[in-house]
């Protein structure tokens, strides 16, 4: 069946539905579109809860060619719509347990294959990111996407109350002498105990921990300073994430209150709340940074790195407050900040990721020692 991706500008690229398309001739989602440009782990991105109202876009041409391999999930899927150039339908790959198309329709995710991603990419870069929607083939929504308004329509659409969406509403428990030790894979020795604030967090987060040998405390993104204080943690872990950070006003609040107090690691989402939190500023990216290839530069040397954001800490804003530990290696925007005497560090990047690379994993081993008093 054909399908039509609507762009903001009045742009329609034709193709072919995939995944969940609703039964009667209307729009199947209205999303803002982003790509990513990772070569693997599909599966990590469609299940990243930081693109909750996004209609994913893959740069890599052929998605689909190991399956579905529900082991690798990152959590659950939020995304508004996703859009491939080629669908493999006839998967290859040991561990796969389905196809791909069939997990989209499982999550309830419309798609649109035979585009061309590659054009889509270039006016992305060139324009900046911008909202898109979704169109079952009829002759009557060809001619409406070009009707006066439909664009419109389009424009207006918001990433909104995104973190709540996606955030845990329980407290759940993982690692040494939690109900799901038996399924970890965990260090001996000493048990760390780390609250882990779920603005929308990767399970890689947690294994990361968890593997280490600590116990894990997922809470939900409202859970308050001083609720958190009580469990008595050795550190406190701020989330990946979606949506615009300056939005999360009690979150920030939260946060400003913990740090100073014990060990703070913050990754992306929580990166980016931890300078609001000190007196800092964010900003919007003209089409972010996703994709498993993005460098960033301590100074001495350069790291490659997953990266999933669309938002930005403005590195002037925390002149005084913060060092600049991380810059990307591109466009030399903030990818890391030191706060001194404070037990604090964050990263825009993603230390945990999956499929990889795994280049900055040893973040995670000096969050440990901090929580050991061995690094001030």
């Amino acid at each position: 069946m054909k399908a039509y991706l609507v762009l903001e500008n009045g742009m329609v690229f034709e193709g072919r539905a995939i995944g969940c398309w609703p039964d009667s001739d209307a729009e199947a989602a209205v999303g803002e579109l982003v790509f990513t440009t990772g070569m693997t782990g599909y599966l990590e991105t469609l299940t990243d809860p930081s693109y909750a109202g996004q209609i994913i876009m893959q740069t890599f041409p052929m998605i689909g060619n190991y399956g579905v391999i529900s082991q690798d999930f990152e959590g659950k899927s939020f995304a508004k719509g996703y859009v491939v150039h080629e669908l493999i339908d006839t998967p290859s790959n040991f561990r796969s347990e389905g196809k791909l198309d069939a997990f989209l329709k499982e999550q309830g995710i419309p798609g649109i294959c035979g585009v061309d991603t590659r054009a889509l990419t270039r006016l992305i870069r060139e324009n900046g990111v911008m909202n898109a929607c979704l169109y079952q083939s009829s002759e009557f929504k060809v001619q409406s996407a070009n009707m006066p308004g439909l664009p419109e329509r389009i424009r207006e659409y918001q990433v909104k109350n995104a973190v709540a969406e996606v955030s845990t509403k329980e407290v759940l428990e993982f690692g040494p002498g939690s109900p799901t030790s038996a399924a970890c894979s965990c260090a001996e020795g000493e048990t760390l105990h780390v609250v882990l604030i779920d603005y929308g967090a990767k399970r890689n987060i947690i294994r990361c921990l968890v593997k280490r040998g600590c116990r894990v405390t997922v809470v939900p993104h409202d859970t308050t300073a001083e609720e958190i204080l009580a469990l008595k943690p050795d550190g406190v872990m701020l989330s990946n994430g979606p949506g615009d950070p300056a939005e999360n006003v009690f979150e920030v609040q939260q946060i400003a209150k913990l740090v100073g107090k014990l060990p703070v690691f913050g990754i992306c989402l929580g990166h980016q709340l931890t300078a609001l939190a000190m007196g800092g500023k964010t900003y919007k990216l003209k089409y972010g940074h996703r994709g498993a290839n993005q460098p960033v530069t301590d100074g001495k040397r350069t790291w490659i790195t997953t990266q999933n954001h669309g938002y930005a800490v403005e590195s002037e804003s925390m002149k005084g407050t913060a060092q600049l530990s991380f810059r990307n290696a591109n466009d030399q925007s903030c990818e890391g900040l030191e706060y001194p005497g404070k037990r604090c560090f964050t990263v825009q990047f993603h230390p945990e990721a999956c499929a990889g690379p795994h280049d900055t994993e040893f973040l995670f081993d000096r969050f440990l020692r901090m929580m050991r008093g061995e690094e001030a």
